[in-house]
């Protein structure tokens, strides 16, 4: 059964995703792969379309002659994408996009591939095939060379081999055809297939939503809103480079905040504070083995790491530089530059990165259904991180929304670093270290007391964003969802009542609106809208909260899906995509405002 929606927002961002753990690509609505980076998230875009490159190519199109109309969906509870494209002659295709993933030889099976189906379904369908990925982010053609049914493309840091039971002459050239059979196609490592091709896409096809069902059915989702949070979870499964356990905050680089800006960064990397949120997310969904494998991800980091501070953002293999350039080659989302490789913000210190590590490591000494549980020698792993949050909790920093001309002790970073203090006291107390419960909750209340000092402005009659301050920003929303403080305190409630007044436009929320490096926002942060319905909600207004939760939903994508900014006049869909603090906004309302199963039947 297709998983599709029948309402659409303005066209923007119309992309599926198809993806595996060590590979995922990008598609449009005419079955186009117009983004996929190889052989890693964050390597050189082999296809990169998306990006407008100077010279032609980046893609791999599947092209009807007289192309109509176009169709596409997800095959309910799965990662598999379906196009349908319809020719002005009655003809008609259906393309099945996936990367493979199950289980085999006792181990998942996730090549760096991509495997396409594209099969006749009515009349006379005649069509070419254009695959032609670039190197060195769109400077120059791949060299080919052929074999008999296949073709090796010599990218920038891999070799990939297309196999396919079209005729390679065909390809090469790229040269029109009647599609009278299904043609298979696996764009994957230089190795032979053991299969014929068709035999393996088969196969691979019928295990591929096996393990995607099998999957999504253990997840605990919630009585309503169920198919939107499905999506949500898989494409964050999707965002998890399985290798090393990093999840990125986004798959793609450099499409603008909003039309025409310089507001344009690289999301392709781990930041620990957004995999946090993720993490979370994910747990309350059941799927507790992304955590686990986040988890290895960020101790491996901390072992790197005696008493130094910790950056806020890492490569997937765990590079602790990421050093910005542009890239000429490139001329950006519809022609919209800069292109922009690598991200500074690895520079910058953003103190709330160790409540992040702790928070999202918590779980682990609780959670009973968990093969391997934390224990004392992984409670001193996290105690490395408390150390550290005590020592930077009220030092200046760049805040979680990076700033990068200006610092302040911002009080989410403090909030988070106090509850780093917090969480490692309920550790130490299920783990019966006494001592070490009542060194870090005297440490805890203590911070809290000064925390609360500074950042409550009682003229203003609301929390600040920073120490000392004037302005609001969007993450006062999270004060009560970490427990600095209760939903029901009146200080809280008058917090989030002033930010909805401040920072609401329409039913959208901005982070912040005071001028920045690049002057004022011009467009709502997605996952701050979902921390204001969270907020009314936990507040009492929950009608309000679920009408505009219903709203977001209306925001999605054709297919379910969210960037990290919005338009608020059109609605229109801006910044890198698929986004997963989006997404797990998403998730985290859903679960928060659902009717109750229990209640519902």
């Amino acid at each position: 059964m297709p998983d599709s929606r029948k309402e659409s927002p303005p066209a923007s961002l119309e992309l599926g995703v198809i993806g595996n753990g060590s590979v995922a690509a990008l598609i449009d609505q005419q079955a186009r792969i117009v983004w996929c980076c190889l052989p890693r998230f964050d390597a050189d875009a082999s296809f990169c379309a998306l990006l407008s490159p100077t010279i032609e190519g980046g893609d791999w199109t599947i092209e009807l002659e007289d192309l109509e109309r176009t169709e596409q969906f997800y095959l309910a509870n799965t990662a598999v994408l379906v196009t349908r494209l319809f020719d002005r002659h009655g003809g008609a295709i259906e393309i099945t996009d996936f990367a493979p993933r199950y289980r085999k030889n006792g181990r998942f099976y996730h090549p760096e591939m991509l495997t396409r189906r594209v099969a006749p379904i009515s009349g006379s369908p005649r069509v070419r095939i254009l695959m032609r990925p670039l190197c060195d982010y769109g400077a120059r053609n791949a060299q080919t060379t052929a074999g008999s049914n296949h073709i090796r493309y010599l990218l920038s840091d891999v070799v990939q081999r297309l196999t396919s039971n079209v005729a390679t002459p065909l390809i090469e050239r790229s040269l029109s055809f009647g599609l009278d059979r299904p043609a298979h196609f696996v764009f994957g490592p230089d190795e032979t297939l053991e299969d014929n091709v068709s035999d393996f896409v088969h196969l691979a096809l019928e295990r591929t939503l096996a393990y995607w069902h099998e999957w999504v059915r253990y997840l605990s989702v919630p009585y309503e809103w169920q198919a939107a949070v499905i999506r949500a979870a898989i494409t964050l499964k999707l965002c998890q480079y399985e290798a090393t356990g990093a999840i990125v905050a986004a798959l793609t680089t450099s499409i603008p905040e909003s039309a025409g800006t310089a507001r344009n960064w690289d999301y392709r990397y781990c930041w620990l504070r957004d995999a946090a949120f993720t993490v979370r997310a994910l747990n309350r969904l059941g799927a507790t083995r992304t955590m686990e494998e986040y988890i290895r991800f960020a101790f491996n980091l901390v072992a790197n790491k005696d008493t130094g501070e910790m950056g806020p953002v890492f490569g997937i293999t765990f590079e602790a530089e990421l050093p910005e350039r542009q890239v000429d080659t490139l001329k950006g989302y519809r022609g919209m530059g800069p292109v922009r490789v690598g991200n500074d913000a690895w520079r910058q210190r953003q103190n709330d990165v160790y409540g992040s590590v702790v928070l999202a490591s918590a779980q682990l000494f609780f959670d009973c259904r968990l093969q391997h549980r934390g224990d004392e020698v992984t409670f001193r792993r996290l105690e490395r991180m408390g150390a550290m949050a005590l020592r930077m909790a009220e030092q200046t920093d760049a805040g979680l929304w990076e700033y990068r001309g200006r610092s302040a002790v911002h009080t989410y970073s403090a909030a988070m670093c106090w509850a780093a203090c917090d969480r490692l006291a309920h550790i130490a107390t299920e783990l019966g270290l006494d001592d070490r419960a009542r060194y870090w909750h005297e440490e805890a209340v203590q911070l809290h007391a000064r925390i609360e000092a500074r950042a409550w402005n009682a003229r203003l009659g609301h929390f600040v964003d920073a120490y000392d301050g004037e302005h609001l920003d969007a993450s006062l929303l999270l004060l009560a969802d970490i427990g600095f403080i209760d939903a029901a305190d009146p200080r809280f409630v008058a917090t989030v009542d002033a930010i909805g007044v401040a920072l609401g436009r329409n039913d959208y929320l901005f982070r912040y609106i005071a001028p920045d490096d690049f002057g004022a926002p011009e467009t709502s942060f997605n996952i701050c809208t979902f921390w204001y319905i969270e907020a009314l909600a936990a507040t009492g207004r929950k009608e309000r909260a679920r009408a505009m939760f219903e709203h977001m939903l209306k925001r999605r994508n054709a297919l379910g899906l969210l960037s990290e900014d919005l338009a608020p006049g059109s609605g229109e869909l801006w910044g890198n995509y698929p986004q997963t603090y989006s997404l797990v906004g998403l998730i985290q309302a859903a679960m928060r405002l659902s009717r109750r199963w229990e209640d519902a039947l």
